[in-house]
């Protein structure tokens, strides 16, 4: 005699076989083993586009209080003070006196960002693949991290917190605080820097997988330029900084954990498939034998 199935196992196998199937794929078995491997660099580029344009819709549609950010942005300040780092309007002061070294930074501030983290992961997806998964999945995590500290601690940049600190990227045709630049972009969300978040992610990644010494060179230079940049164009502070390194580095720990093992994490999903047909068939025998 064939065992049968209890009814409420075959009614729920019924119902997740109903299930959209998109959201039978949002499962975290299935998430984590799609972020453990590397896929094709077209089902790649449209997952990480839709991901972070999600990610700066939601980041530009953080509430912006200008009163509380400019009182936590104060906050920051005053703790700088308090550990003598203070020196955000020394350094625009020094990078002032360089004739157009203040321009430089503005576009560096402006393009840098988001055009050499896409070039990283082009050239890792092409020529370390190995290693991709593992770097996508860091960028992903940080973001996400990223946007807990924008909800939880909205700050004003230097420039907007009346400390003396000029805005010198707004002028001629870019206005950070006006326009169609400002619909997604919060200038509200100065903790974390994710400017040093990515930076400091492109950085081990140039450091430990490239071959070439100047590859490696660029990227032991790259966060303090980055440094530069932020706090010359009055973007961010010192602490700013500090806290774009503390989640770029817990998203590289939670990463790693993730993408460790692809192979048991395809296991699980295989026998998360197989466990569905099984329920399935053994919800079809059912019906038929009644």
């Amino acid at each position: 005699m064939i065992a049968q199935p209890h009814p409420q196992l075959v009614g729920t196998a019924a119902k997740a076989d109903r299930a959209p199937r998109f959201v039978r794929w949002l499962a975290p078995t299935r998430v984590a083993y799609w972020l453990s491997v590397r896929h094709s660099l077209a089902s790649e580029a449209v997952a990480v586009l839709v991901l972070y344009a999600t990610y700066e819709a939601a980041r530009g549609l953080v509430v912006r209080d200008r009163r509380v950010a400019v009182d936590h942005a104060q906050t920051v300040a005053s703790t700088e003070h308090t550990l003598h780092v203070f020196i955000e309007p020394n350094v625009q002061h020094a990078a002032r006196a360089l004739p157009g070294l203040l321009t430089l930074l503005g576009g560096a501030y402006l393009t840098l960002h988001l055009s050499v983290t896409a070039a990283l992961l082009l050239w890792l997806h092409q020529r370390r693949p190995a290693v991709f998964a593992r770097t996508r999945t860091t960028l992903l995590l940080a973001s996400a991290l990223a946007l807990i500290g924008f909800i939880a601690f909205p700050t004003a940049p230097p420039r907007l917190a009346g400390l003396g600190i000029a805005d010198t990227v707004s002028g001629g045709h870019v206005d950070l605080n006006k326009g169609v630049v400002s619909a997604l972009y919060n200038p509200y969300a100065a903790v974390p820097s994710m400017h040093i978040g990515y930076a400091l992610i492109v950085a081990v990644a140039l450091l430990r997988h490239g071959r070439r010494l100047l590859v490696r060179a660029i990227g032991a230079l790259y966060p303090p330029f980055v440094v530069l940049v932020i706090v010359a164009t009055g973007n961010h502070f010192f602490l700013d900084a500090a806290g774009g390194a503390l989640v770029a580095g817990l998203a590289a720990a939670l990463a790693a954990l993730l993408t460790r093992r692809p192979a048991t994490a395809r296991l699980v999903v295989e026998r998360t498939q197989l466990g569905d047909r099984v329920g399935r068939q053994s919800g079809c025998l059912v019906l038929g034998r009644g």
